[in-house]
């Protein structure tokens, strides 16, 4: 069993898919972005977000909207085929694209055929040779002609928006799908080639209770599932202003929460599946993601964990994320804004941050604690932590071995609580991050 300690909790930190992590964006200069693509060095991954969905979910805090006029979706995707011309004429000749992803939103919100076109030309433009391709999905928006245009691609991995089993729990955060609608989706995502298939869960949902947690993952398993990531939902409406809809009081609380995510952990790695991390699982022996975490390749970016190795990761479209050893950039959020921002110059950088040295040190150490459950601490960054590790370390939670700091089997689900000591911009940011739990 995992010790429940509330105190060490008390606090929310971010989920470090970044470090410096998007809190600490600011304005960027659009010239650094440019230098960036430039002069990239090592393989790429591509991300492409399609910020639209069929329909809104109440809880849900991604850079979304919904799909309803046509000539919204054809005014997007007409700019970024822009983007995709301006920022694939600025690599590197012979620049080799290793991962292609496609995220949103919902990508399956816009049509079968303007999908292919997307990737037709992200093919011509990238040189793509036999990238992995992975894809999210809403299972309400599935269709045969879905299926069908993700098996022309050769897409390989696919996550659906499960979230919940639990009928009573869909219509409180507004993600109404029956089992029937699911299992469909499943079958057919599997006719059309896709070998590793992830659910995201959420525990901690209004009106949940341990035996929908259950009940949720118990289908999940039935259904083979390649990959599970089990997210705590984020109650941040003062952020995100369509939860206010979402009644608070029927939440589960911080005690109740944690018993869900230790139900959770237990369930998984004793039907099959190895932990990535605290709270992603894949098929032991059988997922690359499982294998890589055993092997100790597993990464850490703005998609979460990933056996991705790739130095540098293009993001495209709006609120789209670029990573690069140095510098950080993100896209203009705003739909709007960002066709503007293209229309005047191909690129549509708007903040970011830079990396130097010392980011990169302690974004080593972030990343080895979330990814490997351990650390090796330069003697001046380990003098500046000893007194905030001291809780961790008297509890049992970590401890140090040399100069390594190692998170105990049941300091787990305090992972990022313990990376967050590392992070020196905590005491500056004024922005809210969601429990670690």
């Amino acid at each position: 069993m995992w010790p429940y300690h509330s105190d060490l909790l008390r606090v929310p930190v971010p989920r470090y898919t970044s470090f410096p992590t998007a809190a600490e964006f600011g304005p960027i200069d659009g010239c650094d972005y440019r230098e960036a693509l430039e002069n990239v060095s090592g393989d790429v991954s591509l991300y492409v977000h399609i910020p639209f969905c069929e329909k809104i979910c109440f809880y849900c805090g991604c850079n979304t909207g919904a799909a309803g006029r046509r000539q919204r979706l054809t005014a997007y995707l007409d700019a970024l085929h822009r983007e995709i011309m301006a920022v694939s004429a600025l690599l590197p000749a012979g620049t080799r694209v290793t991962r292609l992803s496609f995220g949103g939103g919902s990508p399956n919100a816009i049509a079968p055929t303007d999908f292919i076109r997307l990737v037709d030309l992200l093919t011509v433009r990238f040189g793509l040779v036999d990238p992995v391709c992975s894809i999210e999905l809403d299972p309400r928006t599935m269709s045969p002609q879905w299926a069908q245009a993700i098996a022309r691609v050769g897409i390989a991995r696919a996550s659906l928006g499960v979230q919940t089993f639990a009928a009573h729990c869909q219509h409180r955060i507004g993600r109404v799908q029956s089992e029937d609608m699911i299992v469909a989706t499943t079958d057919s995502l599997r006719e059309a080639g896709v070998t590793s298939l992830n659910f995201d869960l959420m525990y901690g949902l209004p009106g949940q209770t341990r035996d929908d947690l259950l009940d949720s993952l118990h289908r999940t398993r039935v259904l083979h599932a390649d990959r599970v990531a089990l997210f705590g939902y984020a109650h941040v409406p003062h952020i995100v202003p369509r939860q206010r809809v979402i009644d608070s009081d029927a939440m589960p609380d911080q005690a109740e929460r944690f018993a869900m995510a230790q139900l959770g952990f237990d369930y998984l790695v004793t039907h099959g599946y190895a932990p990535v991390g605290f709270d992603h699982f894949a098929l032991a022996g059988r997922d690359p993601l499982a294998r890589a975490a055993l092997g100790g390749r597993l990464h850490r970016n703005f998609q979460g964990f990933t056996d991705d190795d790739a130095p540098n990761l293009i993001g495209l479209g709006a609120s789209a994320i670029s990573a690069f050893p140095h510098l950080l950039v993100q896209n203009e959020k705003n739909g709007g804004r960002y066709r503007m921002r293209v229309d005047a110059g191909g690129l549509a950088p708007e903040r970011g941050a830079h990396r130097g040295a010392e980011d990169r040190s302690r974004g080593a150490i972030i990343e080895g604690l979330l990814c490997h459950g351990r650390a090796t601490l330069p003697p001046r960054i380990r003098a500046q932590s000893d007194a905030r590790l001291a809780p961790f370390v008297a509890r049992g939670l970590v401890e140090m071995a040399g100069d390594t700091l190692i998170i105990a089997p049941g300091g787990l689900p305090y992972a990022r609580t313990v990376a967050a000591i590392f992070d020196p911009y905590r005491a500056e940011s004024a922005r809210r991050f969601s429990s670690a739990v």
